[in-house]
């Protein structure tokens, strides 16, 4: 029996040492990349600069472009944001734009805004680059587009559908791009 345990115990020491290889920290966490030292992300190409300063986002769609969209009520102001709704036909939702003057799209690729619980991809509107994000699992609950319209400045273009299961990913975000775009003209035009 003495021969028996040296051989026990040697074994019992390799899962040891085996499982201790492979500790680390206990605490969850999510995987960050090390800065390169390269400086910060390059700046997006664009058209133009149409600076939001001063913009009043209620401004943003003309008597024409609501129609386009099928907006029905008065544009509701709060703060830097507006929000134009369809609820008198089926099936309701709600168009809400920001203009956003401290925060460049980069926030939202890999800056102080993005996220994991989103899906988030990267793309144009109107020439424009852009960000569309949206929650990937479950019932679409909403469409964001944010648009680099200057440096330093994004507009947020935002689709919420207020009729349950009205609108596949798809459609709010095709809905969602159409006020960008047409807010992206009516901010040229004032250039």
């Amino acid at each position: 029996m003495t021969g028996a345990t040296p051989a026990r115990n040697q074994v019992l020491l390799m899962v040891v040492l085996l499982g201790l290889s492979g500790c680390g920290s206990t605490e969850p966490g999510r995987a960050v990349p090390v800065p390169d030292g390269t400086g910060p992300s390059e700046p997006f190409q664009r058209p133009q600069e149409l600076s939001l300063d001063d913009v009043d986002p209620c401004s943003l769609l003309s008597s024409a472009q609501l129609d386009e969209l099928g907006v029905n009520s008065r544009p509701r102001e709060a703060g830097r944001a507006c929000s134009f709704d369809v609820d008198r036909t089926r099936p309701y939702y709600s168009h809400v734009l920001e203009t956003i003057t401290d925060a460049d799209l980069h926030a939202w690729i890999d800056g102080e805004y993005a996220s994991t619980t989103v899906r988030a991809r990267t793309g144009e509107v109107a020439g424009y680059p852009s960000v569309t994000r949206y929650r990937d699992r479950g019932t679409p609950a909403d469409c964001e587009i944010l648009v680099g319209v200057a440096q330093g400045q994004t507009l947020r273009s935002q689709l919420y559908p207020i009729t349950r299961d009205a609108f596949d990913q798809q459609e709010l975000c095709a809905l969602s791009a159409k006020a960008a775009t047409l807010a992206l003209r009516t901010l040229r035009a004032k250039g």
